[in-house]
């Protein structure tokens, strides 16, 4: 099964987050099961010291993974971080799509934020060609030969998205 995906790109401060909360939203309400992955270029930490989970990883435990009734939450050690293939192919497999924020770099389609006030230059449009770039949402007009959504509309961001991997 292809976990159908696309990656939300932009310079950091140009509202991946504020913009993934609301599309979320939007795609929940029509009834599809969303998932996330959110690329962390810096190292991060779910367990802290004097916890339960924290004890045991520190205790050696290679995997972890700590399970309630609503949710569940999984510390796995690895010598290099996987490829986005490998986590969607692995973690996603009971929804219909899953939105990344960040992994540049990876095959999966790219959606780029561009805010004017932030960059004038896009990242996938720029000094580097990027063929995975499927449209730019952005806050100003922009001429491009993929479609050019409105970054402060995300309905119209879900729609685009559901027309273009969900039907």
């Amino acid at each position: 099964m292809t976990v159908k995906a696309v990656s939300f790109v932009a310079k950091s401060g140009t509202g991946k987050t504020t913009l993934l909360e609301k599309v979320i939203t939007r795609l929940k309400e029509r009834g599809y099961r969303v998932g996330v992955v959110k690329h962390d270029a810096h190292r991060f930490d779910i367990d802290h010291p004097g916890k339960d989970n924290y004890r045991l990883t520190a205790a050696g435990a290679d995997t972890m993974l700590i399970s309630s009734p609503e949710k569940l939450a999984m510390i796995k050690k690895h010598a290099a971080a996987p490829s986005i293939e490998e986590l969607l192919s692995t973690y996603f497999t009971d929804v219909d799509i899953v939105l990344i924020e960040g992994f540049k770099k990876s095959p999966m389609p790219n959606i780029e934020l561009h805010r004017k006030e932030r960059s004038a230059t896009l990242l996938c449009r720029g000094e580097e060609f990027d063929p995975t770039l499927v449209a730019v949402a952005s806050d100003e007009r922009l001429e491009l030969d993929v479609p050019v959504l409105d970054l402060n509309d995300p309905l119209q961001v879900a729609d685009f998205i559901e027309k273009s991997f969900l039907k």
